[in-house]
This record gives structure tokens, sequence and C-alpha cells, in this order.
């Protein structure tokens, strides 16, 4: 009821509130005063006569007649102007999608926004700067590409980091047009070394189009190719000296050499490849002749005794090693005082410590055991003739003893069945 408020019945004009105008908080209402409308007078806002929840509530009732943009940017004062002054701005560009940076941020709003029009601003650089582009399009019309806002000369291009072609050495010092002759951007250029630089390739396309595989960005001369760690061949000794062009011959791209010694030296082969194509089996990398490391007791005939201490061109005649031969009797057949009637294996007695260190046991190494009279005869005695290879004679004793048969082979040849090794006169006894 109206009377629980205006108990004084004075009317609905009366002032029931008491408000005091000079000491008014007006952060109780939803317009907090704030910058300069703090000092503004209340009357500004207030009109006399009027209300004063009829005052006006948005920037452009109160300031259309200060609006140096006289209508033609709608919306909220406040989102550019700060209330202490006018020319005082507020707007954050980087809350656009175009953040000002460099010397961008000191630029007149106007010569962006002409004539108040800030929607749809172009923001490519060519359209701006078209007129001062040095380059004249033809690297299009995205400076941002390799200039900075900075300024003309500040570059923020980074070829290493923008490209798939890092400059390196002479490559930085080269100018842009050196190898972007043309439009650049419509234009994908080669990497490869050989689409810059054919007319400089003493090589003549023989090692392929990399240049880079061997040669530093820094100048021809500085070569980089590390043949050790980029191929199955390091190179040591004599080969570290040798030319490229001595193994690699033709097209190096389109060729797959052999790393086998003979692939290259087998016109240098004295041995007429019987020794295989592994020449470093035996021989250094310095030089043929130096260096030379052959164990001669990894092969089939191991050196032992007084054979280590015999000079090679003893028992080779020849570089063709194979040919030497490995019975004894072809080197010793002069030294054999046995004239071959022991066959030609004299290791199966001597060794090679000397002639007369030796050690045969004919009990156990043949069939027939020494005994009595037999013990301390002469080799010879029963080995009278030559043998060749391996040979075996008969245990008959007629073999020996047929001359000696005074019953002219009547008894048969075994002698033992009734004489014993001692001497002839020694019968056995009949039971």
């Amino acid at each position: 009821m109206c009377r629980s408020c205006h108990t004084e019945h004075v009317g609905r004009d009366a002032d029931v509130v008491g408000l005091n105008r000079e000491t008014f908080d007006h952060g109780l209402t939803d317009h907090v005063l704030r910058g300069a409308h703090r000092s503004v007078a209340c009357d500004s806002c207030h009109g006399l006569g009027a209300t004063y929840r009829e005052a006006p509530d948005t920037c452009v009732e109160c300031h259309r007649e200060d609006d140096p943009h006289e209508g033609r940017i709608e919306g909220d004062c406040a989102t550019c102007h700060v209330e202490r002054s006018w020319a005082e701005k507020s707007f954050d560009h980087a809350s656009t999608a175009y953040p000002l940076e460099g010397k961008h941020r000191d630029v007149a709003c106007s010569l962006c926004h002409p004539g108040d029009r800030y929607e749809d601003t172009v923001t490519g650089c060519g359209l701006c700067h078209g007129p001062a582009d040095v380059h004249r399009g033809r690297f299009g019309s995205s400076c941002e590409n390799c200039h900075s806002p900075l300024g003309w000369n500040e570059s923020g291009f980074d070829h290493g980091r923008d490209t798939q072609f890092l400059l390196e050495g002479s490559h930085r010092d080269a100018k842009c047009e050196s190898c972007h002759t043309g439009e650049f951007h419509q234009r994908e250029l080669p990497t490869d070394c050989n689409a810059c630089h054919r007319v400089d390739d003493v090589h003549r396309g023989n090692r392929g189009t990399d240049c880079g595989d061997c040669h530093s960005p820094r100048n021809w001369e500085t070569a980089t190719f590390d043949h050790d760690a980029n191929t199955k061949f390091p190179l040591r000794g004599a080969h570290g000296k040798a030319a490229c062009e001595v193994c690699h011959a033709g097209v190096l791209q389109s060729q797959q050499l052999e790393t086998s010694c003979g692939s290259c030296h087998r016109v240098d082969d004295v041995h007429h490849g019987q020794q295989g194509d592994d020449c470093h089996r035996c021989h250094a990398e310095t030089r043929w002749h130096v260096g030379i490391s052959f164990d001669h007791d990894l092969s089939a005939f191991p050196l032992l005794g007084l054979h280590a201490a015999t000079a090679c061109d003893q028992c080779h005649m020849s570089p063709r090693f194979k040919d030497a031969e490995v019975k004894c009797v072809r080197c010793h057949a002069e030294s054999d005082v046995h004239l071959g009637r022991l066959g030609p294996s004299c290791a199966r007695c001597h060794n090679p410590n000397g002639w007369k260190v030796w050690r045969f046991d004919h009990d156990t190494e043949t069939s027939f055991p020494l005994r009595e009279a037999h013990i301390g005869l002469d080799c010879h005695s029963c080995h009278r003739v030559p043998a060749e290879e391996d040979f075996k004679l008969s245990n008959d004793c007629s073999t020996c003893h047929m001359k000696d048969d005074k019953h002219l082979g009547a008894f048969g040849n075994d002698c033992g069945r009734c004489h014993t090794e001692n001497r002839w006169d020694d019968v056995r006894s009949s039971r």
C-alpha cells in the first residue's frame, strides 16, 4: 500500500528519499563514475525537470557532438577510448586478427582505416606497401616472409627454418636474385647443387648431381666427404692419396664398385690369382713390399723347426706359391740318405728340428715288431729298394731270408714255425 512508504501523506511528488546531490554515492547505481566523469556536473547528464532514471546510459547519447567519427563508427566508445580523456585510447589491436608490431604501433589509425572504415580492412603487406616494393612484385606480396615490422632492413626470414634449404658458407653471401631469378613465390626451385652449379662441375656429371656429398658450401676446394664413414671401404695408406678417378672411372651414382683388392689390382697380382682377391691378408695398404704379414702357420703347411728359419724362395721358386710341393722328398731328395728306400714321407721318422732328431717305433707303427736278432738291424737290411708313396713289405720270413733257407722252400715261407728270431740254429722243440 502507498502508505507503507509515503507515511507523511504529502503526495507522490514528496521528497521521500531526501537525496543530497553533493554527497550521493553514484557507485550505488548501475553507472559508476570513473575518470573525467567524476568531475562532470550532475545537470550535464541529469537535465532539469527530468527524473534521474531518464539519464542517458550510452556514450554516444552524451557525446554525439564530441564524436570525431561523426557517427561512422557504431557501438560503444569505450571499446577504443578511456574515460580519462578522448585522446587516451584503450583499444587493444592484439584482440583483432592483426596485432600491431614494430613500426605498425606508431602508425595513425587513419592510414589503414581511411574514412573510419574498420570492417573488412585489408591485411596483406603488398596492399599497403606495394608502391614501396623494391622487388617490383617478383617476390610476391607477403613481405612478412622476409621482412620484419621493425623495419625494412630487419629481416625475420630464416632460410633454414622456413625452407628446406639451409644457407651455409658462401650461400649466405649470395643475393636472393642469384637463385630466385623469376617470381620465386610462383616457382619452387630445385635444391640439388647441380641445378645452380652445372656449369661449375669439373666432373662433367660423372659424380652425380649432389655436390654436397663431397664439397663444402664454403668453397669447391674444401671437400667434406668422409670415405671412411660413408662407404664400406675406408681409405688407408696409399689409398688415402689416390685420386677419386683412379677407382671411380665412370658415373659415380650409377656405379657400385667392388671392394675386393683383386677388382683393382688384378693386373698387379704376381701370384696370378693363387692367393685369391684379398691381398690384405698378406700385404699392407702402404706398399706391396712393405709390411707383409702372411702367417704360414695358417696354411696347409705350418712352418715348424728349421722350416721357420728358411728363406721363402728356398721352397717357393716363383710367386706362384701354391705351386710349391709339400712332400718332404721334393725338397730333400738330395739329402735322403735312404735313397728313397723308406718312401717319400720323411716326417714318419724325422722332425723339422734336424735330420738327426728322429723317432720311429717299429713295434707300434708297423705290423712287424722287431725282436731279438731283428733289433738293431740297419733299416736298409730289409728296406732295400726305393719305394713310391706309402709301401708295405711282406711279413713272410722268406722275403728277406730266402737265400738262408737250407730247406730250399720245402717247409714253406714261415720260418718262425721252427726257428726263433734269435738265430737259425735255435730250433723250437717239437711236442
